[in-house]
């Protein structure tokens, strides 16, 4: 399984950021294999964790087309900064109470 982390300073957070972003988790769960998408925001700091059965799956998502224009967007209107990170998890495990 593989992660991927998006580190993001946030410009302006309008409405068409939050619909466009709805949109892209909604992609990435349903169309490109992500299974589990979790972001949060903290003042201007952004953080989201996408969780990814494969690399190919990642760059599959990457290169989508909407994807690509909402990335394009990103960069002219909505981020000051950010930082994409992949990581293969080579191990995982929990604690669930019962």
């Amino acid at each position: 399984m593989f992660i991927v982390i998006f580190r993001a300073k946030v410009r302006n957070a309008d409405s068409e950021y939050t619909q466009v972003a709805s949109r892209m988790r909604e992609l990435a769960l349903s169309q490109f294999g992500c299974l589990e998408f979790t972001a949060v925001t903290e003042g201007q700091n952004e953080i989201a964790l996408s969780y990814w059965p494969s690399e190919a799956h990642i760059r599959a998502w990457k290169s989508h087309s909407e994807h690509v224009l909402a990335q394009q967007l990103g960069r002219e209107r909505w981020y000051e900064s950010y930082i994409v990170q992949v990581a293969e998890i080579t191990r995982d495990y929990r604690f669930v109470p019962e």
